[in-house]
């Protein structure tokens, strides 16, 4: 083997050099360079292919079953491969070279922000199902984790009651993530509402729950089409439990399944309670009547009496009265007011000598002037200032007062008792539970139990109503499902649209229905008729919704789970009066029976009563979409005029042989009947013929 060695320039050839060994040097060269560069070459290959190798080893390792994991985010595929969940990490990325996988677990613990514990577990519950166990938890830092769910493509349902009801969800703007805890939308309409769980539904067969013990902030992007969901303490009412840092932790279950209607089931079956009993029949049968938006406040012994008359007297079933705000002195008392009511028993023996069970507004504040604070302060029952030495004033839309500490058993005792004892004495059958949302506690506070998550507030008053739900009503639910009572939708508007109006009902029951809640009262019937919300008469004093809307309303509330009229029909004319009296008979022959059969169901179930088309007609695009009809049970569609001047609407029929109200059979569904005649004394509903 030769050694080639430069020769400096000018320097000479050593005497003997051979020519055949110049002429090696000088070909040699070329030769040994293409050898260098084919080792570099092969080097490189082999350094590639080990790249690649790990490389390879990596993508594996970020892969569970039909989930891939960068640092950004993760996607979910369905069987057959399409992309159906997509969730951004927005506050932070993984450091994948953390990252391990160890059976089913794939696990991290480090961000570009330090350390975590972060972990994906794949579970599969059933051969149909299979869902991941996500959670981020920061171990350093204490600012918000926060991923963004992206819509896909697709449909999504569930969340909140909110003022302005789409079915399904709309995003609308861009909002920064806000506390997710229940709120009075009537008074805030940019609010969750009263009636919220932390669980959402995609027409892609996915769901998501957060879990409990997230500090949960939702925002939205309109521009990006995601939902944000995030975790933090700080600035937020949320806390830390006793002896932890206030360190965020996002985690939440992804459940993939075959269809929309089937991953809903498994949902509803493994993570909510079920109600124990169904309430009273008698008011899924026949209408309550309130006296609320009829005489609001001004109501006396007189007027109660004399509504009761004309509720017999205009030929309806004597039923159920409810006695609203505001029959005692000062809110917080439980007597009735002298002045107003002078001969209570009298009332009450009269009334049930007439037939009619009578129940009576309650709710947890006890105002200033009222002759029970001083006694709730110095019991200790109400919620208190951060220090734990005062009561906590609260404004609520009659005053100013404190409100009850639920979570002190010496105020759920007192209270109880209270209501026990106005109960006996009067031979009250129940009470409409007002109010209860987690918005009228102070900004700061304390409860004898603390709070963690504001919301629990709720479902501690809910809990006030067990002994009485055979016939109570509520306004509010938070892990409340297993409450075997009524659950009322906030007051309405009396107008035609979207924010709190007639069209709003169908999207608000069918969400509430989602979220578990299915002993449903729609609030009464023509809204509550209050000045400047209301599309109608006024002679200055009362104000009357406009006719039109009050006769559609009727109709809609006739097909929902129980009826409530406040405004009566006869604050109209006869021709009112005879359609209401045709449709609360329809409602207690055709459709309280089959509520009843549905409502037995549910304890076992939790499967909705209200359910949308979808239900029935999964993978069906147009049934996705669809916020104007419903279905009670899987059998009877409903489809309501909720358009004014209007005596037709277009009506979707899915796939099946569906007959009509009129005796119509139609075999060659899914169809579209555009322009159907609905006559103002009419709602469209359908049968589904087997």
């Amino acid at each position: 083997m030769y050694q080639i060695v430069p020769v400096a320039p000018g320097e000479q050839q050593t005497a003997g050099g051979s020519p055949m060994k110049k002429k090696l040097s000088h070909e040699g060269r070329p030769m040994v360079l293409a050898g260098l560069l084919g080792c570099v070459l092969v080097l490189a290959a082999v350094v590639s292919w080990c790249y690649y190798s790990a490389s390879l080893r990596k993508a594996q390792l970020l892969k569970a079953e039909l989930l891939d994991l960068n640092k950004d985010g993760f996607i979910i595929h369905n069987m057959t491969g399409a992309v159906v969940f997509s969730m951004t990490f927005r506050s932070g990325t993984l450091d994948l070279d953390s990252c391990s996988k160890e059976g089913n677990i794939l696990s991290c613990t480090q961000s570009d922000s330090g350390k975590l514990n972060f972990f994906i577990q794949t579970v599969r519950p059933k051969d149909t199902v299979i869902c991941y166990r996500v959670r981020w938890e920061e171990l350093q830092s204490k600012r918000s984790v926060e991923h963004a769910m992206a819509y896909n493509d697709s449909h999504w349902y569930g969340g909140a009651e909110t003022a302005t009801q789409y079915w399904p969800i709309r995003i609308q703007g861009e909002k920064e993530p806000e506390p997710f805890i229940t709120s009075d939308v009537y008074s805030n309409r940019d609010a969750f509402g009263g009636i919220l769980e932390r669980y959402w539904l995609s027409s892609n067969a996915t769901a998501i729950k957060i879990n409990d013990s997230v500090p949960f902030h939702l925002g939205w992007s309109e521009k990006d089409r995601t939902l944000r969901f995030q975790a933090r303490y700080q600035d937020s009412p949320f806390k830390p439990a006793e002896g932890q840092q206030a360190l965020p932790e996002l985690s939440y279950r992804v459940c993939v399944g075959l269809d929309v209607t089937s991953i809903h089931k498994y949902m509803v079956r493994r993570y909510f309670p079920k109600p124990s009993k169904v309430p009273s029949p008698e008011v899924f049968k026949q209408p309550l009547w309130s006296t609320w938006a009829l005489h609001k406040t001004a109501v006396t012994q007189d007027k109660l009496l004399q509504y009761a008359s004309d509720i017999t007297e205009h030929g309806f079933t004597c039923s159920h009265l409810e006695l609203d705000d505001r029959y005692t002195s000062d809110y917080g008392e439980f007597d009735f007011d002298p002045q107003k009511f002078p001969n209570a028993s009298g009332m009450f023996d009269k009334l049930r000598e007439d037939g009619f069970q009578v129940s009576l507004w309650t709710h947890p504040f006890i105002n200033y002037d009222s002759i029970n604070f001083g006694v709730a302060v110095e019991k200790g029952l109400f919620v208190r200032e951060p220090s734990g030495e005062l009561p906590a004033l609260v404004r609520w839309w009659n005053g100013i007062g404190g409100i009850l500490d639920f979570t002190n058993p010496e105020a759920r005792e007192w209270y109880s008792s209270q209501l026990h004892m106005i109960k006996t004495r009067y031979g009250v059958t129940s009470f409409k539970f007002d109010a209860g949302e987690s918005s009228y506690l102070p900004r700061q506070f304390s409860t004898m139990v603390p709070l963690l998550d504001p919301s629990t507030f709720t479902r501690r008053y809910t809990e006030m109503v067990i002994p009485f739900s055979e016939r109570a009503e509520l306004r509010v639910g938070y892990q409340s499902q297993d409450i075997s009572c009524f659950f009322r939708i906030i007051d309405r508007d009396s107008v035609w649209g979207y924010e709190l109006g007639l069209k709003s009902i169908i999207p608000t029951v069918l969400t509430i229905s989602i979220l578990g809640y299915q002993f449903v009262l729609p609030d009464m019937i023509g809204g509550n008729a209050y000045p400047n919300r209301t599309t109608g008469t006024s002679d200055g004093k009362n104000v009357l919704p406009d006719r039109e809307l009050y006769i559609r309303w009727l109709e809609l509330s006739a097909f929902m789970p129980a009826m409530q009229f406040s405004i009566p029909p006869w604050a109209y004319d006869n021709e009112v009066v005879q359609i209401a009296q045709k449709f609360t008979e329809l409602h207690k022959t055709l459709v309280a029976p089959r509520v009843l059969e549905l409502a037995g169901e549910v304890l076992d179930t939790g499967d909705p009563i209200i359910r949308p088309l979808w239900w029935i007609a999964i993978n069906d695009e147009a049934a996705y979409k669809i916020d104007s009809q419903f279905l009670i049970g899987d059998d009877l569609m409903v489809a309501p005029v909720l358009e004014p001047g209007k005596q037709e609407r277009d009506i979707y029929l899915p796939a099946g042989r569906w007959r009509s109200y009129k005796g119509e059979h139609f075999d060659k569904c899914p169809m579209y009947l555009t322009d159907y005649p609905v006559d103002l004394d009419e709602i469209a509903f359908f049968t589904w013929v087997h």
